[in-house]
C-alpha cells in the first residue's frame, strides 16, 4: 500500500500550495490513502469545513488536526457529521468528535489513521499512550485485521514523539510527527517495521517564524512590544510531508521517504516503487 502524509498546512499560502502539487501527487505516486493535517489551514488558527470539503473534493481523504483544533468555533458543531475531520484521540471523553477512522482503500483494504497530541509543553490532555493503545488493540495491523495504520502524532517534544514512535513500533505502519512546522531529517523505518519521521514539516511559506509573518514575530520576541496579532505569511508556499510503502502481507513499512515540493526548501520528490 502507498502512504502519502502532509505536514500542518498554513494559511492561505499552505492551501494555495497543496493544491497546486496534489495533482503532480497523486499522478506520479498514486497514493492509496492521502492524509493531511490542516489544524491552522483557516488564516493559521484552525480550520473551517469549508477549507476541509476543499481538500477531500482535491482527493484529500482524511484530515487531522491538533492543539488549534477548536479556533475556528464553528467547528465544535459540525465535527461530529464530518468522520475524516480527526481531533486527538485523547481529548476527555464527551469533547466533539473522534481521534480515529477506519477507511476502505481501493481493493478492499482497511486502514486506520488516528491523531494523539502528546503532553509535554502542551496542553495537559488524557494519556496519549493509553488512548492510542485501546485503538491498536482493537484494530491489529497484519492478517485478519487492518491492512495499515497511520499515527499522526502532534506534539512539541521530539523525545516524545519518539517514544511514540518505538511504542506502536511494529503495530503501526506510519508514525509521523506534527506541530513544529520544521521538517526533520530521521526519517527511518525502526526496527519492528514501523516507518518514523518526528515531525513533517508545514505546507506554507518559509520566509517566515513557522508560517507567521516573521516582522510581527520579531517585533514580539525582540522588542517586547505589543504587535498585531500574528498571521500566516503569505509568499509561495513549500508542500512538505512523508511518502511510504507497505508490505501488503504484514501492513509495515519497505519504505520511507521525504517531501519537499515548491518554495524555498531544497526539493525532494520520492519515486514510486
Amino acid at each position: 500500500m502507498r502512504l502519502l502524509f502532509l505536514g500542518d498546512v498554513v494559511g492561505r499560502s499552505g492551501r494555495d500550495a497543496v493544491m497546486a502539487q496534489l495533482p503532480r501527487l497523486k499522478a506520479e505516486l498514486d497514493p492509496d490513502l492521502t492524509v493531511v493535517n490542516g489544524e491552522n489551514a483557516a488564516g493559521g488558527f484552525g480550520i473551517t469545513v469549508k477549507i476541509a470539503e476543499e481538500f477531500f473534493e482535491a482527493g484529500v481523504d482524511v484530515i487531522t488536526l491538533g492543539n488549534h483544533s477548536w479556533d475556528q468555533k464553528e467547528l465544535v458543531g459540525q465535527i461530529d457529521q464530518q468522520p475524516r475531520i480527526l481531533r486527538p484521540l485523547n481529548y476527555p471523553e464527551g469533547t466533539p468528535g473522534r481521534g480515529f477512522v477506519l477507511l476502505q482503500a481501493r481493493g478492499g483494504r482497511k486502514v486506520l489513521v488516528m491523531n494523539v497530541m502528546l503532553r509535554l509543553f502542551m496542553d495537559p490532555l488524557d494519556d496519549p499512550f493509553a488512548a492510542v493503545e485501546r485503538v491498536v488493540r482493537a484494530h491489529r495491523l497484519g492478517p485478519g485485521g487492518v491492512d495499515a495504520v497511520l499515527v499522526d502524532v502532534h506534539g512539541e517534544a521530539t523525545s516524545e514523539k519518539m517514544i511514540m514512535g518505538h511504542y506502536l513500533d511494529g503495530r503501526a505502519s506510519l508514525v509521523v510527527g506534527t506541530h513544529s512546522h520544521v521538517p526533520t531529517a530521521d526519517h527511518m523505518i525502526l526496527t519492528g517495521g514501523t516507518a518514523y519521521l518526528t515531525d513533517a514539516g508545514m505546507c506554507g511559506d518559509y520566509d517566515s517564524a513557522i508560517g507567521m509573518k516573521k516582522e510581527v514575530a520579531m517585533a514580539k520576541l525582540i522588542r517586547k512590544l505589543p504587535t498585531e496579532r500574528l498571521s500566516p505569511a503569505e509568499g509561495e508556499g513549500t508542500v512538505c510531508g512523508c511518502y511510504v510503502e507497505t508490505d501488503d502481507r504484514t501492513g509495515l513499512a519497505t519504505r520511507i521517504e521525504p517531501l519537499r515540493l515548491g518554495g524555498r526548501l531544497s526539493q525532494h520528490m520520492p519515486v514510486r516503487g
